[in-house]
This record gives structure tokens, sequence and C-alpha cells, in this order.
């Protein structure tokens, strides 16, 4: 690698890895009427950025797969914070930030294959509590392999997954795994970065399916429980998958499928996680009796949600263990209708029985 590349490259990374984190804090902390508050909390990393990408200069065309990667990554970044900004200065409203935090994981799955070249990039895909942990980092820089990493399952229409297999997994042990349902209209592509750091750092096979419709099938005929039951024979076809530990979480409408189908008698899944979910009490005097007692069930929810308000889930968390289920709750104070990613590992711990 020529002393120019490098140059550029050390030059751009540390604006880039300081300006996905700024987006990761917006996307954890949204909360409507605050968004003024949170865009000045995170001041102004795009300016940094938007400054180490345009010095950037040429590179041998040897480098050109590299190049393209490092470019949308920054441009996908910068994009994000250009749809921020327009909503700052009011030209846009809640629709428009949702949509502007949508290149955030573009972003991420353009550099993530940089992170086996860059100790950098590497250490950013884990969680805050693992970034130090430098046998981790060997173990994944040394263990990765055809059947090891991110693969995607054709998404079109929709229907298909998303799967991360941790680089150092190994067929001779049983995983634990996650399937992760996104929220309303998004997609399983996009949802397991909201998952990856922890899956990555703590040891779990991850799958992102993206629902058959605009969203899970939270009424009428059920097409989705089937395909996440074909998605799951696919996975455990592939991959050393431990069936005493399967965890079914989600966000928002995704978590509200979790009770739909994680509380039906035939459901697989071990540990049921809604994040920021809703629930009707007729779904626990529906679920089958036996499939209910003794369940795990760790419901977690914000006090500022505005789309759920959180007196759902205390009910919820009153139903459920009244019907049998073994439920674990957690409220979070400055959690408004969003992903609390810092919620994962304790998730994880829960599943291995920790």
């Amino acid at each position: 690698m020529t002393e120019a590349v490098v140059d550029d490259i050390v030059a751009v990374l540390p604006p880039l890895l300081n300006a996905l984190d700024a987006l990761g804090f917006v996307a954890r902390h949204l909360h409507p009427p605050a968004f003024g508050s949170i865009m000045n909390a995170i001041g102004t990393p795009d300016a940094a950025l938007q400054a180490a990408r345009a010095a950037i200069g040429a590179w041998p065309d040897q480098f050109a797969g590299l190049r393209t990667r490092l470019d949308r990554a920054c441009d996908e970044t910068l994009a994000a914070f250009a749809a921020l900004r327009e909503v700052e200065r009011g030209n846009g409203d809640l629709v428009a930030v949702f949509r502007a935090l949508r290149h955030t994981p573009r972003a991420l799955e353009a550099l993530y294959p940089l992170s086996s070249q860059f100790p950098p990039v590497s250490s950013f895909f884990l969680n805050n509590a693992r970034r130090g942990d430098e046998d981790l980092l060997a173990r994944i820089e040394t263990g990765a392999g055809e059947h090891t990493g991110i693969f995607h399952d054709p998404n079109e229409p929709r229907g298909g997954f998303s799967v991360y297999v941790p680089e150092y997994y190994t067929p001779d042990r049983a995983w634990p795994l996650v399937m992760a349902l996104h929220g309303g209209s998004g997609n399983g592509r996009g949802f397991l970065w909201s998952w990856l750091r922890d899956a990555r750092g703590l040891g779990a096979i991850l799958v992102a399916p993206t629902a058959t419709g605009s969203t899970w099938a939270l009424m009428g005929d059920d097409t989705d429980t089937p395909n996440l039951m074909r998605i799951l024979e696919t996975v455990r076809s592939r991959w050393s998958v431990d069936s005493s530990r399967l965890l079914l979480t989600g966000m928002s409408d995704g978590g509200t499928f979790c009770y739909v189908s994680g509380l039906d008698s035939a459901s697989p899944f071990t540990h049921l996680a809604p994040v920021s979910a809703t629930f009707h009490p007729l779904m626990a005097e529906m679920a089958d009796a036996r499939r209910m007692q003794g369940l795990p069930i760790f419901i977690t929810h914000g006090k500022l949600d505005w789309m759920f308000p959180v007196q759902t889930a205390r009910q919820t968390q009153a139903a459920l263990s009244a019907a049998g289920a073994d439920v674990t709750y957690r409220e979070i104070d400055d959690l408004s209708h969003a992903y609390p990613r810092e919620i994962n590992a304790e998730l994880l711990q829960w599943l291995n029985g920790g």
C-alpha cells in the first residue's frame, strides 16, 4: 500500500467513525420534541468528515475496490447528515429524520469489509466493553473464512434475510442464535446493524429477516411465521445452532410480532425479547397455556415512547406474568420510540443463562 493511500486512510477513518457514532447517538436518543437539542449535542462531526473526504487524492487502480468502499461509507454518512441538517433548518419532519437515518446501515455495510484490514474499523464493530479485547480481535482476524461473516438472502421483493456469523465460529459446538425483527416498513439488511456489534463481540449467530409485506403480519393471515421457520431451518442447515438458546427479538412492529409468532405453541424459540412493542391482553388469553408456563420473556420499553405509551408495556408485564411467563422488565428513562442498542449485551447474557 502506497504512502499516499495510507495517509488518506489515516486521515479519513477517525472522522468517519466519529460521524457514524454521532448518527448512532441520534438514532438512539431520537425523541421528536428534543430533536434540536440532540443535534446540538453531537456538534459538527460531518464538517470534519467532509474536509477529510475532500482531501483524499487519486489512488492507484490496484486499490479501486478499497477506495469504492471507503467512498461509499463516507458518502452515505454525509448524506445522512445533509438530510438531518435540512430538518434542523426547518425543511422536514420526523419522517424525513427516519429517512435520513436509513443511510447509516448503508454506510456500515460499505465499511464493514475494511475491518479485516484496519484494526480501528474492526474495533469499531464491537460494543464498547469489548473494543479493548485484544484476544477477541486476534480471534476475529485469524478465524475469518468462507462460512463466517455477513451473508444476504435475496430480499426482492421481500421475505429474505441477512445473517451474520462470528468470524471465530467453529462447528464443533452449538451457538446461540438471535433472530431480530425490524420495525414497520424496515428491512432485515438494515436492522442487522442494530445487533452486529454485540453478536460479534459476545459470540452469537445473528439473523435479520425481512417481513413478507410492508410490515409484519399483525392482522389477517400470518405469512411471516412460516417464512421465519424456513429461514431458521436454512440457517440451521448451514451452521451449528443451539436449540436451547433461540432468541426471537424485535423493535416496534417486530417486537409485537415476537408475541404473535413466539407465543404460538409450535414456536421453536426459547426466549422472547420485544422492544418498544405493543401488546393486546387477548394475546395472553389466547396463547397456549403450556407454552406460557415459565416462558422467558424480556420486555424493554422507553418511558418517553410516543408511539406505544409505556403504560402498555407495564400492563403487558402484568398480563404475561399472570399467565405464567417468566418476565423480565426493563423500563429506560431516556428512551423514546427507538432501539436501545445497549440492551443487547444484557439480552445475550440472559439468553445464555447469566
